[in-house]
């Protein structure tokens, strides 16, 4: 017992610090040097606003029953019934706070795909809103007993579904809402600081750990077997974890060779964070073999996929679409071929009728449970993601003016330089005029 809370607490803490530095920086990095520091700061304030939401009414909304798969079925939970965590004991805190996180870490990773042009404060009214409408209503039918846990239980060991599929729908939306960045297409918008970004990669694929091999200790209970079956099943998530993140980076870099002549660091970055995400949903439904072949298919499909926004105009600019929602994709659809009931979901019953994947004896059964989860996620974020993303539009607003966007949101939002060469930060400086557009630049800012 004292085990289990132990690890649960440190688990909770690297997936904390997923999202505040590691995201902040992966992000912070990849941003131009005008707009690192609001890059940043989306990340901080995501985790702020989710965690409080998530005290008053979110656990309540996706785990109504108090636990993982108790829920009665019902599409969408009382956001009342727990609020403010009424009703669950102290002894539960640290697998709300264990689950918070989860949430932060999916607001903050839609920031990617808006970077430099919209307003925080409209940020924080979509984050606080779309948690309470996507995320929550999909966590609760993925793994808290909802609709579609009772009529196609899919396997989603740490989120593929509920956490990157759902962030990279949720992007694209509103990269398509927001608009481009004034300059997308004309001018270069290079990373500012690839060791920020470097750093950044390191520090998820470090805290990725707390956020896979803890998800199998927030479902067990403590019983005798069930803790001889947790120091199994843990270093299995461990192992594949990591061998799968090792095959994404270089499936990343030979597609980047083959391609461009170049195997570059943004690419071994970016190859880490795809392979971690395909890896989260299957790391407890497949064997060592399996892990390879998700993590390298992630890789080599992540890096094509990022090369289409420039072909489709899509400004995503951090490849939320490209690493999050096809990472996540592939990930849980390659759980219906290379899945294997010999793996720890398996072991203790969670697949689907019992059946493998396609590659290893199975029917379509589990293959059709895994895309029913996929379509699911897909069509409900997607819809309601359109919704709030319009409504905030066409009210409040999404864009900072064109003049600031040019400049640099971090001054123009902040009052701050991330690298201050020109003593701009704060004091009478900061409210200097600044100069207008011209009118090419003005339409090319609201294009």
């Amino acid at each position: 017992m004292d085990g289990y809370y132990a690890w649960m607490l440190v688990a909770t803490a690297l997936v904390l610090m997923m999202t505040v530095p590691g995201l902040a920086l992966f992000y912070g990095g990849m941003a131009r040097a005008k707009a690192v520091l609001n890059m940043m700061m989306m990340s901080f304030v995501a985790f702020a606003v989710v965690g409080l939401v998530f005290v008053l009414w979110g656990w309540s909304e996706g785990w109504g029953g108090d636990g993982v798969g108790n829920g009665n079925g019902d599409l969408i939970a009382s956001p009342l019934r727990m609020f403010g965590l009424h009703g669950v004991s102290w002894g539960n805190y640290t697998g709300v706070l264990f689950q918070l996180t989860f949430a932060a870490i999916t607001a903050a990773l839609i920031s990617g795909a808006v970077a430099d042009r919209i307003k925080l404060s409209s940020w924080i009214v979509f984050v606080a809103v779309w948690v309470t409408l996507c995320y929550f209503p999909v966590a609760h039918n993925v793994w808290g007993g909802g609709w579609l846990s009772h009529h196609f239980p899919a396997l989603d060991y740490a989120g593929g579904t509920v956490v990157h599929i759902n962030a990279g729908i949720a992007g694209g939306v509103l990269a398509l809402v927001v608009g481009r960045r004034a300059g997308f297409r004309r001018d270069p918008m290079r990373p500012h600081n690839l060791t920020l970004t470097m750093i950044g990669a390191g520090l998820l694929w470090f805290g990725w750990y707390g956020f896979n091999v803890g998800s199998i200790a927030f479902a067990s209970t403590n019983t005798a077997k069930q803790t001889a079956q947790f120091l199994t099943e843990t270093g299995v998530t461990f192992m594949n974890t990591t061998v799968a993140t090792m095959a994404a980076m270089l499936g990343w870099l030979a597609m980047e060779r083959l391609r461009h002549g170049r195997a570059t660091s943004l690419g071994a970055a970016s190859g880490i964070v795809a392979g971690l995400v395909a890896i989260t949903p299957s790391c407890g439904s497949v064997n060592l073999v399996g892990a390879i072949v998700v993590g390298a298919l992630a890789g080599i499909a992540c890096a094509w996929a990022v090369g289409l926004k420039y072909r489709w105009g899509l400004d995503d600019s951090m490849d939320v679409v490209g690493v999050h929602l096809v990472g996540g994709i592939v990930g849980t659809l390659l759980i219906g071929f290379v899945g294997t009931t010999t793996s720890p979901q398996g072991v203790d019953g969670f697949f689907p009728a019992g059946t493998n994947g396609l590659f290893y004896g199975g029917n379509f059964a589990l293959l059709g449970h895994q895309l029913a989860a996929v379509v699911f996620t897909l069509v409900w974020t997607g819809v309601l993601t359109t919704v709030i993303a319009l409504v905030i539009k066409v009210t409040i607003g999404w864009r900072i003016s064109s003049d600031d966007e040019v400049e640099g949101i971090d001054f123009a939002q902040h009052g701050e330089s991330a690298y201050d060469l020109e003593g701009r930060s704060g004091g009478a400086l900061a409210h200097r005029p600044r100069p207008s557009l011209a009118p090419a630049e003005r339409e090319g800012a609201l294009a």
